[in-house]
Order: structure tokens, then C-alpha cells, then sequence
């Protein structure tokens, strides 16, 4: 155990330096350097203390000077274009956060720390709208968060990019073959699949088996729950994923009984949504939407007053 401990310690080290370092890097689009957006918005790093303890590695950008970073740094610049503010935080196991990489031994306890940043983001900020994001098991994470009132009662919406819903025990997201350099494509891009699977930060390992069970537990409370599902929602996928089901995506929209609801499949688009070559009408899908529900959160506020 002793062992076992030291080994995640110094896992999580060398990942948190990896993330800070990302600090100190220019951004890259399309193999070139990206500076005309340096002055676009500020971005800081931190660290956040999760529901049991353990440091998760924080990003945010806001619109003002500096230049963003990291994997989506692109997406994070264009919505400080538009005057979001943006945070983002590596799970446990992931990116510089704490744990053995790509080793998650609970989804629930991500989903409570979803949960528990979200509140620090409100008290930071009383008063500002919120919408939280999240892809693939991420997407699966943020639905469950928002499954609860007094979550959903803080957000004006989620958006669900390629999430990982009803998935079965042979599925490739569990056997890992979706998210590994040598399984399923995950983008029509090389440079972007290249960036990707170079990335020490980017687990490509095979799955650990905890994490497996915990992404098969969590898509199948979903799947039993889709007609419970009452928050607002945009769910994007390519129908030519093989990572995770766009027909499950197709099901979540029809069976929830949200008041506010959206999907877009994109024809032969595969998982990686953020990261396909049509990358920018995709992220403005997501702007577009984001913008036309603060329009009708704030003309039924209107009407309240």
C-alpha cells in the first residue's frame, strides 16, 4: 500500500508540474502560433479541495488580457470573446490533479465535486449566470449534477458534447480502445489527434478497471432517468462517433421533460467534437446557444418583475 502510495504521489506531481507549465506555452492552432487573441482575456490556475480532500487542478479565463492555454484554450478564447467567463477543473486522476493517472474510484465523488465547485464559482461571482460543460463521461458527470435541485437551481443550462449515455460493458468507452492512440479515431484531424496522444497529460493507457465500473454505473443511472431530466440542455454529437452512442444523445432529448431543450447531430462528425476540423461552427453552436438562453432567462425575468 505504502507503494502504491508513493507512486500516486509522484504521478500527480509530475502531472500537476506538466499543467503549470502549460502556463508558460504559446498557444497552437493548426500547427501555428495564435497571438492576434493575446490581449483577449486574463487566466489564472489553482487549486481546488474537493469533497474528500484531494487537490483538483483549476483553470479560468475572463475576458481582459493574457492569453488562455491547454487543450481548450481555443473554446475558452472564444467564449471571453463573447464575454463568458470560463473555469474549468481536472477530475481526480486527471490532468494535475491529485490521484493515480486516469484512475477515478468514484464518478459520485466527481459529481460532487462538480457540485461543490460550482458553489465556490456562484459565491465568487453572486449574481452572474452559470452553465457548466461537459464531453463525453464528462457529459454523463454534469447531467448527474444537475439531476439535483439545488444544483440545477444555480445553472441556466448544461451543454453535453459527445456524452457518454447508456453504455454497455463491451461499449469502447469502457474497454478504452475510444480514448487510446491505437483504438477508435477520435477526431477527422490528424494534427488535432496528434496533439492529443502527444499530450503527457492525456491518459492513454488501458482503462483502469475501477474507472470502468464507475463509467458503467453512472451512464446506467442515467439511462433509467432520461424522462427525469428537467434542466435545460444542448446535446451535440457526431453520428459517426463509435466512442459513445449519438442515438443515446437522440434519446436523452426526446424522453426529458426539460422546458428548454436543444440537439444537434453533426452528419460523419466523430467524438472529439471540439476538436474536428469544423471545430469553430461547433463552438459557436454552443455560443449561439448559450446566448439565446440568457435571452429568454432575462425576458421571463422581465415578465417576473
Amino acid at each position: 500500500r505504502r507503494r502504491r502510495l508513493l507512486e500516486e504521489e509522484e504521478d500527480t506531481r509530475r502531472r500537476r508540474a506538466l499543467a503549470e507549465a502549460l502556463e508558460m506555452m504559446p498557444v497552437k492552432i493548426d500547427g501555428k502560433e495564435e497571438r492576434e487573441s493575446v490581449e483577449d482575456c486574463r487566466w489564472s490556475t489553482s487549486l481546488f479541495f474537493g469533497v474528500r480532500r484531494n487537490a483538483l487542478f483549476c483553470r479560468s479565463w475572463f475576458p481582459v488580457s493574457d492569453n488562455p492555454n491547454g487543450r481548450y484554450a481555443h473554446f475558452a478564447r472564444q467564449l471571453t470573446s463573447r464575454n463568458f467567463g470560463v473555469y474549468a477543473m481536472d477530475w481526480i486522476g486527471h490532468g494535475g490533479s491529485d490521484g493515480l493517472h486516469g484512475f477515478v474510484p468514484s464518478l459520485d465523488n466527481v459529481v460532487a465535486d462538480t457540485a461543490a465547485f460550482l458553489e465556490n464559482v456562484k459565491l465568487e461571482h453572486p449574481g452572474v449566470p452559470c452553465f457548466l460543460f461537459g464531453h463525453s463521461t464528462g457529459g454523463a458527470v454534469v447531467l448527474k449534477a444537475a439531476s439535483y435541485p439545488h444544483i440545477e437551481r444555480m445553472v441556466e443550462g448544461v451543454i453535453l458534447t459527445s456524452p457518454a449515455l447508456r453504455v454497455k460493458p463491451a461499449h469502447p468507452v469502457v474497454k478504452f480502445k475510444g480514448a487510446n492512440k491505437r483504438g477508435i479515431p477520435v477526431s477527422r484531424d490528424p494534427a488535432q489527434l496528434l496533439a492529443k496522444y502527444s499530450d503527457p497529460l492525456v491518459y492513454t493507457g488501458p482503462i483502469r478497471v475501477r474507472t470502468g465500473h464507475e463509467i458503467l454505473r453512472i451512464t446506467a443511472y442515467l439511462t433509467r432517468n432520461f424522462k427525469s431530466v428537467t434542466v435545460p440542455f444542448f446535446v451535440l454529437h457526431g453520428t459517426a462517433d463509435r466512442v459513445t452512442d449519438p442515438l443515446a444523445s437522440q434519446d436523452l432529448y426526446d424522453q426529458a421533460v426539460s422546458n428548454f431543450k436543444d440537439i444537434k447531430l453533426y452528419d460523419g462528425f466523430l467524438h472529439d467534437l471540439l476538436f474536428e476540423p469544423e471545430r469553430e461552427e461547433i463552438a459557436w453552436d454552443i455560443i449561439n446557444w448559450m446566448e439565446k438562453r440568457l435571452d429568454v432567462v432575462q425576458d421571463f425575468g422581465k415578465l417576473v418583475d
